[in-house]
């Protein structure tokens, strides 16, 4: 099956997002690798730990299937931080699967993933897509084409699933958007 990049803030990335979702893509024999600002130990805003494998300014796209942005507070670290927004850019050209969840879809409005996409994020967040150009979607789940976007932590297993049908060499890129789980 395919390899997909999990990229977390080093502090304060949500949970579930992390951990839920990490467990749909491992459950249909998808490889999953941590990746942060830096390799080592990050921590869930809820107290669980992760091991970031490595680090975002060494990945190189090719490696992997999908690039998935895991939200929480911590996420905003990335906001400004042109190896994540590069990142993302760089695995949508070259036709990855890309996705974020809750306040990370500003990563791919940042990175220009989401212009004239549908996609949606945690509702603080929501004018930041616009501004992007995204079209808001609504809360849930969103897929527009091999973009997929969530708007938060009780949408992780439907993120989850939704990243797995991306991911099914069978998948359609076209644009319409999968209805929310």
């Amino acid at each position: 099956m395919g390899r997909a990049l999990l990229v977390v803030a080093p502090r304060d990335f949500r949970d579930e997002e992390l951990f839920d979702t990490k467990a749909e893509l491992e459950h249909a024999g998808h490889t999953c690798v941590i990746a942060s600002h830096t390799i080592g130990r990050c921590t869930g805003i809820r107290g669980r730990t992760t091991r970031a494998e490595i680090a975002i300014d060494e990945v190189d796209v090719g490696d992997y299937d999908a690039v998935v942005f895991v939200g929480g507070p911590g996420a905003r670290v990335f906001f400004s931080d042109a190896a994540a927004t590069t990142l993302a850019r760089a695995a949508y050209d070259a036709g990855k699967v890309v996705g974020a969840i809750c306040i990370a879809p500003v990563i791919l409005a940042l990175a220009g993933v989401l212009h004239e996409r549908r996609a949606t994020a945690f509702p603080s967040d929501i004018a930041e897509l616009r501004y992007g150009g995204a079209r808001y979607a609504g809360p849930g789940v969103t897929s527009d084409g091999k973009v997929i976007t969530a708007s938060g932590p009780e949408h992780a297993v439907a993120f989850g699933k939704a990243l797995v049908r991306a991911l099914q060499p069978s998948a359609s890129a076209s644009t319409s958007p999968s209805p929310s789980n």
